[in-house]
């Protein structure tokens, strides 16, 4: 007896391709994977071709059990687009919605939507995390086309009776992350001295691996029907900690300065880097105790062995 199917949506990105390689493993479901191009995973699953830019998705939904949609229009951090929020609607929201509506047309039971913390803003108090009653306030294009896709989604699940689950992780790292995540590890193996040893924040962040996990159990668990749920790793860094921890899992030595912080903000006033400055120097903090006493769920990977497991992959796979 063939396993129920499950779409991945955006399955050659770091979550999506994840999510599948979760599925292959686990066998619980069948996983069915979007793609733009060749990847890791064609041959490994049935893939289908989707280009979020066009109206029509391009194949079917019949017999699929539960959509995971991860594919989105990324935020990055130096924005290029004349009309960025324009360019985030059409994929974020407009190509979501449309998604869905089908989804919920051909009788897809659950939508899991991979939204971002970036819709209930970017700093936190210290000790006041975010949680998934507070009002949603949206910084930033994407944050809002995030948000946006949320509310619309919402109205679709109410209209159709297509049940709905919204997760909103922070930042998302582990083995082959890119970005800032990748270049603070070449930063660190190189032994760069970093201005960064005063930075006394707080910071959610979440492994792979504990953000899938929580995303294969949504796809069944009867209690996330209906939820926004947070998610992290369940145990908040600073900066300075982050990279204190992340240098002794590559066996380096953290060459940590101790900049005052109003000097950082400063150079990044005054270097066009005001958004790096402040993910480096604020808090964002969110608390998923609602989503453990829900689910009966508790992330799976400590951070030790998640940091562990990041730094072997990268020194197994640096360029020399």
């Amino acid at each position: 007896m063939s396993q129920p199917l499950v779409l991945v949506t955006g399955a050659t990105g770091f979550v999506g391709e994840a999510v599948v390689f979760r599925l292959l493993i686990d066998k619980a479901f069948t996983p069915l994977a979007t793609v733009r191009s060749q990847s890791r995973i064609s041959g490994l699953c049935k893939t289908v071709y989707w280009d979020m830019n066009s109206p029509d998705i391009g194949f079917a939904l019949d017999g699929i059990h539960a959509i995971v949609h991860c594919a989105a229009r990324v935020h990055v951090m130096d924005e290029t687009a004349p009309d960025a929020i324009a360019e985030f609607r059409k994929i974020n929201v407009n190509s979501t919605l449309n998604l869905a509506r089908k989804a919920a047309n051909s009788g897809v039971k659950r939508f899991i939507y991979i939204s971002s913390i970036k819709v209930n803003g970017e700093t936190t108090l210290p000790g006041h995390p975010f949680t998934s009653v507070l009002n949603s306030v949206p910084k930033d294009p994407y944050g809002l086309s995030k948000f946006e896709a949320e509310e619309g989604l919402g109205k679709i699940s109410l209209e159709t009776g297509m049940e709905l689950v919204v997760i909103r992780p922070p930042l998302v790292y582990g083995p082959g992350v890119k970005a800032n995540f990748l270049n603070m590890m070449n930063w660190l193996d190189k032994e760069v001295p970093l201005p960064l040893g005063a930075i006394h924040n707080q910071r959610s962040l979440v492994f792979i691996e504990n953000l899938v996990d929580l995303i294969v159990t949504c796809i069944s668990h009867p209690s996330a029907s209906g939820r926004v749920l947070m998610v992290s790793d369940g145990a908040d860094i600073s900066t300075s900690q982050l990279l204190g921890l992340m240098a002794k899992a590559l066996g380096k030595k953290s060459r940590l300065l101790s900049v005052p912080v109003a000097l950082l903000k400063l150079a990044g006033f005054l270097t066009g880097r005001r958004d790096v400055t402040q993910r480096l120097c604020s808090s964002l903090q969110v608390d998923i105790s609602d989503t453990c006493s829900l689910l009966g769920w508790f992330p799976p990977i400590t951070r030790d062995l998640a940091f562990r497991r990041s730094a072997l992959h990268f020194q197994d796979n640096r360029k020399v």
